[in-house]
């Protein structure tokens, strides 16, 4: 599966949001921005990032992912503290 069409299904569920896919050794690596995120427990907003791709994963078109999800307040600061 193409970085663009995972990028696509995710679009499905987070419109008007930042995401970011890169496939790096052989595992895709998953960004995502969204205040969807706000008040979730990680691992509920890793449930939401894996729902837009379940079918893919299911069948095994995706196998190794890398889920990274922030609102976009907690984007904000972690980007302001990278540079």
């Amino acid at each position: 599966m193409s970085i663009d069409e995972i990028r696509a299904l995710l679009e499905l569920r987070f419109p008007a949001t930042y995401i970011d896919v890169k496939y790096i050794g052989n595992q895709y690596l998953i960004t995502v921005v969204d205040d969807k995120f706000v008040g979730k427990k990680p691992v509920q907003r890793q449930q939401l990032v894996y729902s837009a791709l379940k079918q893919a994963i299911m069948c095994g078109t995706i196998h190794a992912v890398q889920i990274k999800t922030f609102s976009k307040n907690e984007w904000q600061q972690y980007t302001s503290n990278m540079g």
